[in-house]
């Protein structure tokens, strides 16, 4: 597969400290960006199946601190994923694999 099929967006898409609701072949991913480190995720709550985000791009918690659930307030850890608060609580995010060339992210 041609690398430029895997193209998700560059890192400026993504604005610092915050998130945005990305689809790879119509998979529904998000990015959340922290300076230059970039956590993708696919954007879909363990508990149900729901997306996470109330808004478009919006999936972080006023703080920035976490990504929140839209649908029952959950909460999870950016690096890891983990859901430290609300229905899904000891369940993950599923990561999505990832590279970084030139500040552009491919899905691998």
């Amino acid at each position: 597969m041609d690398k430029h099929d895997n193209f998700l967006c560059s890192i400026d898409d993504i604005p610092d400290n915050g998130s945005k609701g990305l689809s790879h072949k119509g998979v529904p991913l998000l990015a959340v960006r922290q300076g230059e480190n970039v956590y993708l995720y696919r954007n879909q709550c363990p508990h149900l199946g729901l997306p996470l985000e109330w808004q478009a791009n919006q999936f972080l918690t006023a703080d920035k601190s976490l990504i929140q659930c839209s649908a029952h307030g959950a909460l999870f850890e950016i690096e890891s994923g983990y859901c430290i608060s609300g229905p899904c609580q000891q369940q993950s995010l599923t990561p999505v694999i990832f590279s970084c060339k030139d500040r552009r992210l491919f899905f691998e």
